[in-house]
């Protein structure tokens, strides 16, 4: 079965950008006849709060995108917070321990930082010495029954062979190590993971066969599919989806001015026109097809070949108007992840407005949505007019 997972981090409010993963997320899923489950990474824990995951649920649930598994539905494959699965992380990290495929650092803050000021002085693209993973073992049982704070590292001088990436967006990657830190952090010293070792284990654990994600992750991808070769795990596979940006150009975030999803709920627009925006934005584009992409760029595709291995002609695929209007039966049957743009996609908010008028149009034929609109729009009224309805 072809299971998906959205799995945002309730650390700021829910966003766009967010939400247009969680419907391609559900438009994969469903496509293939399969399903999806909402997880909430929580590992952040100065910033994760208990109000920002109410603020995802109800945000999916005015979307109408309702996952199979997750909080408030199926529980077969949980707990689904990470923050409740850290002996289950431990477990894996004792795992990659006990192979050399990880190691104890015991190094401080302090040395750390004096250490990548060294590095960078030399010119070294290294952001670690290494120091801690001469340690005998002797040194490391030690240290660890005195109770030193430590972080788990993964051991970058045995990782095993494994294939290139593919990804279900960008195609044929190639591998970009270079990009990441010198034996990255699995296990902070409060013994939470970092989301590289919790992403994996989760996805591993509950059966995700495919994962559509923001393009943002595309330069760990590596260290993910290292962490699967030294588990000897068989990954999912791998789409990541260009950001969108705010009209100004700027990323959406969190934590900044983004264009968050309870806005556009406080103010009253129709959720299927919001969606049926979202998915438009990037949607059809024809790639080169002999082209690879380095992981972080933002450009190259896949080679298209056929039984023989020759290159075969660029598959055309039409893309729909920009202002087409679907229903959500309409957009699974026709949307095409491989045909996402590989560009950043500023918003239209004109667009938005185009489309909420046509849905608005198309919802005044149902006596029941009639009903409703009436009533937000009394709601609206007596809100801006206090005592209008004595």
């Amino acid at each position: 079965m072809t299971l998906l997972r959205f799995a945002p981090s309730p650390t700021g409010s829910f966003h766009l950008g967010g939400l247009r993963t969680a419907l391609f997320n559900h438009l994969y899923a469903r496509k293939r006849s399969g399903k999806w489950l909402l997880r909430l990474e929580d590992t952040d824990r100065e910033r994760s709060h208990p109000m920002y995951i109410g603020n995802i649920r109800e945000s999916l649930e005015w979307a109408g995108l309702n996952y199979d598994y997750g909080p408030g539905a199926d529980q077969s494959l949980g707990p689904y917070t990470q923050s409740e699965r850290l002996d289950l992380y431990l477990k894996y990290s004792s795992k990659l321990l006990n192979s050399g495929h990880a190691y104890r650092c015991f190094c401080s803050k302090d040395r750390m930082a004096d250490v990548r000021e060294k590095l960078a002085r030399l010119g070294s693209n290294e952001t670690y010495d290494k120091a801690c993973l001469h340690l005998t073992d002797e040194e490391v049982a030690r240290r660890v029954k005195a109770g030193e704070k430590h972080v788990v590292r993964l051991n970058n001088e045995r990782l095993p062979k494994r294939p290139e990436p593919a990804d279900i967006v960008f195609g044929q990657l190639k591998d970009a190590h270079l990009s990441l830190p010198t034996d990255p952090i699995l296990v902070k010293t409060d013994l939470f993971p970092t989301y590289h070792l919790a992403s994996v284990v989760d996805d591993h654990e509950m059966g995700i066969t495919h994962v559509l994600r923001g393009e943002e992750w595309l330069t760990s991808l590596p260290l993910h599919l290292d962490l699967y070769a030294c588990l000897s795990l068989k990954p999912p596979q791998f789409g990541h989806i260009p950001i969108l940006l705010n009209a100004d150009g700027t990323k959406m975030s969190k934590r900044g001015t983004g264009a968050f999803v309870n806005d556009y709920m406080r103010e009253g627009w129709e959720p299927s026109s919001v969606l049926n925006w979202l998915a438009l934005t990037g949607w059809g584009a024809q790639h080169d097809a002999s082209s690879s992409v380095q992981e972080g760029q933002v450009a190259g595709v896949a080679s298209n070949t056929g039984a023989a291995g020759k290159p075969q002609e660029p598959v055309v695929q039409q893309a729909p108007d920009s202002t087409a209007i679907f229903t959500m039966d309409e957009l699974i049957n026709q949307f095409d992840v491989s045909a996402l743009t590989h560009r950043r996609t500023v918003l239209d908010s004109k667009k938005l407005e185009y489309l909420n008028h046509h849905f608005l149009m198309r919802a005044l034929d149902d006596p029941r949505k009639q009903k409703a609109l009436a009533d937000e729009l009394g709601a609206i009224v007596r809100e801006a007019l206090p005592g209008c309805d004595e």
